[in-house]
């Protein structure tokens, strides 16, 4: 899984992303200070781990991954080529969904290139470029398919749909929130456009405000309201206190958060909201080696999940020996689980479902 962050120049991309990766993402208070992407991979939280090692006594747990991709702040006109812009559309390209970041804080020492904090500004600034460089993108595809047209008419669908999504682009509406049945999802899903990917809204509060609450955070509420019109996600955090934290061990950081009446860091969040907005769930594998997670789409079956572990496990696939985590938790072992008949023969046709504990038998 792979997420871009975004957003105008000097919001706290990078710092939010040191934060997050503690890669060393060069961060700076002047436009354009990240060019190139930096790529951090970092584990997915999952307390469910520690608790199987203890079980088990294994020799490791392998946390799932995600990937963070740092991306050159955008200005206002970057799909004229503007600033960075066609580098930053092409990097954008590459992620699974986006993480958007909005500078919801006020400082005298951070310079912003509008001159002034207004998320609700911000994001239109962002949005539009990403709606006009897939209108590009579109024109190119609608100029194409009418020439191929007049030799095959079954594109005909196809040049519909390419022209109807053009004409909601053009009203400022993202393609992501354009109705479609079934089988135009599926044509809009091969336009690799922009606006397409999903997005959560990281609002970058200061610390004094992160602190206090969100009640009566006007500049939060301005996104919130956005972001529920778009369908979008929102979270807050704040970049400068999770740069501090980073390099915590996890009992200090806690009894940092708690000090400031925090239940969970931002960047904990963060990752399970990514994990959420992408339809992901983890199944795990125990076993004294490793006790470890594995990431597949929501509605994968049996054989498709044991492919994830090794293609001649899915090729081979015989069964899967199924317990829900809860449940082996509570019983204590995977023995007395058996005993007590709470273990599962599935077939090729079983959904997985998230904190199933697996062992899958296979032939090859």
């Amino acid at each position: 899984m792979k997420l871009g962050i975004v957003g105008l120049p000097n919001v706290g991309k990078s710092t939010l992303f040191n934060a997050i990766t503690d890669a060393g993402a060069q961060s700076a208070n002047y436009a354009f200070c990240t060019i190139d992407p930096n790529v951090g991979v970092v584990s997915v939280p999952d307390e469910r781990l520690a608790v199987l090692l203890d079980i088990y006594k294994s020799k490791k747990t392998v946390p799932a991954l995600i990937e963070f991709v740092d991306i050159a702040g955008l200005v206002k006109g970057a799909s004229r080529g503007e600033g960075l812009g066609n580098r930053f559309l092409s990097h954008i390209r590459q992620v699974d969904a986006i993480v958007h970041v909005v500078r919801c804080f006020e400082s005298d020492d951070i310079i912003h290139v509008e001159g002034s904090v207004d998320p609700a500004r911000d994001i239109e600034t962002i949005n539009l470029e990403l709606i006009f460089a897939d209108m590009e993108s579109l024109e190119r595809r609608i100029e194409r398919m009418e020439k191929a047209l007049k030799a095959d008419k079954t594109l005909q669908a196809e040049f519909d749909l390419l022209n109807r999504v053009y004409s909601e682009l053009e009203k400022g509406i993202r393609a992501k929130n354009i109705e479609c049945d079934l089988d135009e999802k599926i044509m809009l899903d091969s336009f690799d456009l922009l606006t397409s990917k999903p997005v959560i809204y990281a609002c970058n509060l200061s610390e004094e405000d992160f602190a206090k609450g969100l009640e009566n955070n006007a500049p939060y509420a301005a996104v919130a309201e956005i972001a529920a019109k778009e369908g979008a996600a929102t979270l807050p955090v704040c970049a400068e206190l999770e740069a501090q934290i980073a390099s915590l061990q996890a009992d200090e950081k806690e009894l940092f958060l708690a000090e400031l009446g925090v239940e969970k860091g931002g960047l904990d969040l963060l990752i399970q909201e990514s994990y959420k907005l992408l339809g992901l769930i983890s199944f795990l594998t125990v076993g004294p080696q490793e006790v470890r997670a594995w990431t597949v789409k929501q509605g994968s079956k049996a054989p498709e999940a044991a492919g994830k572990i090794h293609s001649d496990i899915q090729r081979g696939f015989i069964r899967a020996e199924v317990i829900a985590y809860d449940e082996l938790i509570e019983v204590g072992s995977m023995l007395l689980a058996k005993e007590k008949g709470l273990v599962r023969g599935e077939g090729k046709d079983y959904v997985m479902r998230d904190g199933d504990v697996v062992l899958f038998r296979f032939n090859v």
